[in-house]
């Protein structure tokens, strides 16, 4: 196992009149190879939850453990643990800041002590990885679409080599050919690799879709934490909480009421479209 959260608590302006508990005895394990994604309202401890993991934030009272090491002990190194424990914000501009793409993408590799040579290929490796077109390698950052800047930012972490990749809304503001394109491209990672994923999304058919495990964050507390069938199963206790379940969720439990026997726990338009089939062939 990877990461382990002991009732962690995290406190905003703590002792001030500001004071705000962002996370509320918080207890996960975070195991090795799994395509976990968190959801939750705005202000829910998305966010400040996944800032843990790789010790971005200390939390205010209980422990984190990374392959069993508690990263709050004096001697535990937070650096080799930020190259293991790789984050990619919601805006990738904050991440990029180099002179061209290539440049960005051996920053940090350069920063782990490797050689130039062993920069250079790492950098090479990881944007051929997340689809980057050759031809843009030598091009600013700045100068780039959405799309590309995220795929630059994704590799410049995949540099590092990470055991764990999280990801914070990697398709806001995206369109819906971009947003596929991402999505696809950290699947495969995902299954080439086996490398534990963490997407942060809005999106309740992207989770459904691609994730393996769902937890629910709500008022800094963890709701849910199960497969997305279990979880979209509670959709009526998700829209009190300012969240909703994918559209086929409601379409299926419509067509239920409407008599018709169907299997409510598809996630997915493509299962629906095989159960819907399947319930007609057998009329």
């Amino acid at each position: 196992m990877s990461i382990i959260l002991d009732k962690v608590n995290y406190i905003y302006g703590s002792e001030t009149a500001y004071e705000l508990h962002a996370l509320k005895d918080i207890n996960l394990v975070i195991e090795d190879g799994q395509f976990i994604g968190i959801i939750g309202h705005t202000g829910s401890g998305k966010s400040t939850l996944i800032q843990h993991f790789n010790g971005l934030i200390k939390p205010t009272s209980g422990s984190i453990y990374y392959n069993g090491e508690d990263i709050s002990d004096s001697d535990f190194n937070k650096k080799k643990l930020r190259s293991k424990v790789g984050l990619v914000f919601q805006y990738p501009e904050h991440q990029l800041f180099e002179v061209n793409v290539f440049e960005d993408v051996c920053f940090g590799p350069r920063n782990l002590g490797l050689s130039e040579k062993e920069a250079q290929l790492r950098a090479y490796e990881a944007l051929k990885m997340v689809g980057f077109e050759e031809d843009l390698f030598y091009q600013s950052p700045f100068e780039l679409s959405g799309g590309q800047k995220r795929r630059v930012a994704i590799a410049g972490v995949l540099a590092m080599k990470p055991d764990i990749l999280i990801l914070d809304e990697p398709t806001a503001g995206l369109d819906p050919k971009g947003r596929d394109e991402i999505l696809e491209q950290i699947k495969t990672l995902h299954e080439t690799t086996n490398m534990t994923v963490i997407l942060v999304s809005h999106s309740m058919e992207d989770v459904a879709k691609y994730v393996d495990r769902l937890i629910v964050m709500n008022q800094g507390e963890v709701k849910y934490d199960d497969t997305p069938k279990e979880v979209f199963g509670h959709y009526l206790e998700l829209e009190e909480m300012g969240l909703a379940a994918p559209q086929v969720t409601y379409i299926m439990n419509r067509l239920r009421e409407k008599n018709i026997p169907v299997n409510v726990n598809v996630t997915t338009i493509e299962e629906a479209k095989e159960e819907i089939l399947r319930v007609f062939k057998n009329r």
